[in-house]
């Protein structure tokens, strides 16, 4: 599957990013650090990256708006009163911020979809968001680049 992303280019990178991004498991990492070797543009391959994978977060996002407060309470037996707490604490508190540390992994997908069932502001999610995953990507330009050099000095 990898050579079929990486042979799409672009295209390639932006919809491994997406799934890699959503709740599936997939890893975007492979696609973009292959783009970057086979010489595509640095800068497209982070924008490209971003968006896939920003647009990923915010499907999970939506994805956890549809979610019930009903449901915490009828199946995790959180109380109403605790979950209205959380709400006001993530509103108050820039809890939507924490869509930042949507890039880590394993915990990462679970973020957007808290946020969302939590009712975050939307902007605020998308910005930080946005943000951390583009971090991500330029981190991996540098690791990237890093190894490249290592292996080449060999």
């Amino acid at each position: 599957m990898l050579d079929f992303l990486v042979h799409y280019g672009y295209w390639g990178l932006f919809a491994a990013c997406f799934l890699a991004a959503t709740v599936l498991p997939f890893g975007s990492e492979a696609v973009f650090a292959a783009l970057l070797v086979a010489g595509l543009d640095v800068a497209t391959c982070i924008i490209v990256g971003s968006l896939g994978s920003g647009m990923g977060g915010m499907t999970n996002y939506y994805l956890g708006r549809l979610g019930k407060i009903e449901w915490i309470e009828k199946y995790l037996r959180v109380k109403q009163e605790q979950i209205d707490r959380a709400v006001i604490q993530v509103n108050r508190y820039g809890g939507a911020y924490l869509a930042f540390f949507s890039f880590l992994p394993f915990v990462g997908d679970v973020i957007p979809v808290a946020l969302g069932f939590l009712k975050a502001n939307v902007w605020k999610v998308g910005a930080s968001l946005f943000a951390g995953k583009t971090c991500r990507y330029i981190a991996l330009v540098f690791l990237v680049d890093y190894v490249a050099h290592a292996i080449h000095l060999q």
